[in-house]
């Protein structure tokens, strides 16, 4: 007979990673910057201590936003963050929707009467 290992986010280890309406609400931004042609393609990385969402303008550079979540600071600065090209935290918050919306300002477009 083998032998039977545990899988590894029952180790105790676990994952942060993003629920169903978390991530809903950032695929569903991602698909209306796709269809304006800001973004090409992402990225999805799950650690111990963070999730987080890249957002590339072509596939094969630094991604031009970072979408991440950490519930280690939730209790601080919130557990939301926007990080820009460089490594510059853009917003944070305690919720989704607010750090999300400097992107969606991206998206509005003048309308002539």
């Amino acid at each position: 007979m083998g032998t039977v290992l545990p899988f590894p986010a029952a180790t105790g280890e676990g994952q942060v990673g993003f629920d169903r309406f978390e991530l809903n609400r950032i695929v569903d931004l991602y698909g209306r910057m796709v269809a304006a042609g800001l973004w090409k393609d992402y990225a999805i990385e799950f650690r111990p201590d963070a999730a987080s969402f890249w957002a590339f303008r072509r596939a094969a550079e630094r991604p031009e936003y970072r979408i991440e979540k950490r519930p280690a600071l939730r209790a601080r600065q919130g557990q939301w963050a926007l990080i820009g090209e460089a490594g510059q935290v853009l917003k944070r918050g305690h919720e989704l929707g607010p750090v999300l919306a400097p992107l969606e300002r991206r998206l509005l477009k003048i309308v002539n009467g």
